[in-house]
């Protein structure tokens, strides 16, 4: 059996050591290359060291990507008690022990461990996550592999909770991978056997088995698992891969799922309602199909190396492209690599990541926290302020951008951030009350926070539809200068958003640019597949120029702007709509022989209420 990478790691370094103490003998005998393999340590440590989003909540919880796919997919609030971790139970239990709830007992896994989870899971499934409704359902994400020790005091608690609630209140669906070999071609369904075996002899015996497969599984295979895994081949649910996670639902929904479950957990669904109800979510689906034309988007990063880093980010860029019709493509741009450093070491390198930002439709900075990459990020700021490309700052995005207008519009060359230079005589970023130096955890700004908008005419306050607040997520430690706020506004930096006692800066935006906007809150975390988030849907649309038309609409997509056709092809159908309600007045002008009027006055004006396109806007009533 092959090491584990955290094996070859260890390896790896042990053995550059021996290299440098014995370096005559490891080189006879062995004729390796120490710089291949310092190469090596730093590929190997390094993948471990690459970070993975942390999703905020609403109360300033720090989770993982699952709750947030949760949030996006469920359209629903959730709090800092909907993740349930070991270190939050056995912080629970050594909690009450110190207080003397357990009367000097020994405390064990079972009974207490597994009582403590038992009792979080019936708190959290009555609390509400939308409005003030108590929930019907409550799904628990057993997460991990069954036989690995850290979820056996989890799984034993859940063994006891299908008696504590009754067969009629509790469903397990248990999801398994079934491989499929390229030697052979043929599905194995030994994996899926063996977890559900250990399942069963943990006293846990699923009701669903959902397949993750790359290809469709045929009924053969699906009554092979029923017949070794003790369900019905109706309770056998495959998913393959599919073009886009949206279909994954409507294909749930296809196989009997929610037929399964109104009967099994006694929901008393009405089943007539279920068409509409999911029709938003199939015309999504059907769009991600369709849709041909594309808008590139640059991401100037500092984790580029790893997807997840920024998984809300892209996400919402998904749901912000869907809405206005066009297809995400996505470049990643390392911003160490846009740095003037790189040119020098490495020129190939800097401008083929230079080529692809100019190459773009649109740029990102997201969050970010340390020294490197910082320059890289400040260069794409003012390279996209220059030549007046659309882009959106996200926290560490916003400081980028402030501190290169600063420097290259005020002339504060040594404008920085107090977290990369803390004795700079200009600083344009500092760290906030809340944060504690050598204390990192949990002392940031989190969570929802109330952002007002100042007066004037503003374009993403515009988007938000103008209200005089907005309340978003925050994550970070550091805020811009309040006393440099008055010289940047001077010269046309404008900052539209403040907190409530409007000393920080929440939202900057160039009024001569296209579109230059940053937020120091990440608006990605509120972003759902059928409510982008706007902040979002302006980069988009400033992309494919077709923000000036949204905003004049009153915020309304048009016709035109939903539509797939190219250049050539709007102007035809302007052209064809044109000619079109020309006849149309001259058909509805004459009064019918029966002397019934049809309900339209003949008008061949272009008002409000006529679509981009020059139809009828059928939003507004008409």
């Amino acid at each position: 059996m092959a090491p584990k990478k955290s094996t070859i790691v260890l390896n790896v370094e042990q053995f550059i050591h021996d290299i440098e103490e014995r370096p005559a003998i490891w080189n006879r005998n062995f004729h390796c290359n120490k710089a291949f393999l310092e190469q090596m340590w730093d590929e190997l440590s390094g993948a471990h060291k690459l970070p993975s989003e942390v999703y905020v909540l609403d109360d300033g919880a720090e989770v993982d990507l699952d709750l947030g796919n949760y949030e996006r997919f469920l359209d629903v609030t959730l709090h800092r008690d909907n993740n349930i971790t070991t270190g939050k139970i056995y912080k629970l239990v050594i909690e009450k022990e110190r207080t003397g709830e357990y009367l000097g007992k020994t405390v064990q896994v079972v009974p207490h461990i597994t009582d403590a989870i038992q009792e979080w899971v019936e708190r959290v499934a009555k609390t509400p996550v939308q409005g003030s409704t108590k929930p019907q359902v409550c799904v628990v994400e057993l997460g991990g592999t069954i036989g690995d020790i850290e979820g056996m005091p989890f799984v034993e608690a859940f063994r006891q909770f299908q008696f504590r609630v009754k067969r009629e209140n509790f469903c397990l669906a248990h999801v398994s991978l079934v491989p499929l070999p390229k030697a052979t071609g043929e599905p194995k369904t030994k994996p899926t056997q063996s977890s559900v075996r250990e399942l069963r002899g943990c006293g846990l015996s699923p009701d669903l088995i959902v397949c993750r497969s790359e290809k469709p599984i045929g009924l053969e295979v699906k009554e092979k698992i029923s017949n070794f895994c003790h369900v019905g081949p109706d309770q056998v649910i495959c998913i393959h891969d599919l073009n886009s996670i949206y279909h994954v639902p409507l294909l749930m929904e296809q196989n009997g799922v929610i037929e399964y479950l109104n009967e099994r957990l006694q929901l008393n669904i009405n089943m007539s309602k279920r068409t509409k109800c999911l029709q938003q979510w199939r015309d999504l689906a059907r769009r991600t199909e369709t849709v041909r034309r594309e808008v590139c988007i640059a991401v100037v990063g500092k984790y580029t190396k790893f997807a997840d880093s920024y998984a809300s980010v892209v996400k919402a860029l998904q749901h912000a492209a869907l809405a206005v019709n066009r297809k995400l493509e996505l470049v990643f741009i390392e911003s160490c690599q846009l740095e003037e450093e790189t040119m020098k070491t490495e020129p190939s390198k800097y401008h083929k990541e230079w080529q692809k930002l100019c190459e773009s439709d649109g740029i990102l900075v997201p969050g970010g926290f340390g020294s490197r990459g910082m320059e890289g990020k400040i260069r794409a700021c003012q390279w996209a302020r220059l030549n007046k490309k659309p882009l959106l700052g996200i926290c560490l995005g916003l400081q980028a951008a402030v501190i290169e207008f600063a420097r290259n519009v005020l002339g504060l060359k040594d404008a920085n951030t107090t977290e990369i230079d803390p004795n700079t005589a200009n600083a344009l970023v500092i760290d906030m009350p809340e944060h504690h130096t050598g204390q990192l955890g949990g002392t940031m700004r989190l969570g929802k926070r109330t952002t007002v908008f100042a007066d004037g005419p503003s374009v993403i306050r515009q988007l938000y539809g103008s209200p005089k607040t907005v309340e978003e997520r925050h994550r970070h430690r550091y805020e811009v200068n309040p006393k440099y706020v008055p010289r940047l506004e001077e010269h046309g930096m404008r900052f539209v958003g403040t907190d409530e006692d409007k000393t920080r800066m929440e939202i900057i935006e160039l009024s001569d640019h296209p579109y230059f906007v940053a937020t120091q809150y990440h608006p990605e975390y509120l972003s759902r597949p059928l409510k982008p988030s706007p902040p979002f849907l302006g980069l988009i649309l400033a992309s494919v120029d077709r923000l000036p038309q949204y905003i004049q609409r009153g915020c309304r997509l048009s016709p035109r702007q939903l539509s797939d056709a190219s250049s050539d092809e709007e102007e035809n159908v302007v052209g064809l709509a044109s000619a079109t309600s020309s006849l149309r007045s001259l058909k509805i002008s004459a009064t019918p022989k029966n002397g019934v009027s049809n309900g339209c006055n003949g008008s061949t004006s272009t008002s409000d209420g006529e679509g981009a396109c020059g139809g009828v806007d059928l939003t507004n009533g008409h």
